[in-house]
């Protein structure tokens, strides 16, 4: 049961303190906006190591 609690290596005091300093430095309303850009470059560096882009899905219709 302790191995599941652990996530590379880091355990339940380490992680809540790392959501606690997240917290506190980016603020509650912000957190939200903060992970759907990362979502966003995440998806956006995906498409870009695929070679995907916006000309290339206007060039196949």
């Amino acid at each position: 049961m302790l191995k599941m609690l652990l996530i590379g290596g880091l355990g339940m005091g380490e992680i809540a303190l790392i959501v606690l300093v997240v917290l506190l430095f980016f603020g509650a309303s912000r957190i939200p906006a903060l992970f759907r850009s990362i979502g966003s470059g995440v998806k956006a560096f995906r498409d870009g190591v695929e070679g995907k882009s916006d000309d290339s899905a206007d060039e196949q219709k």
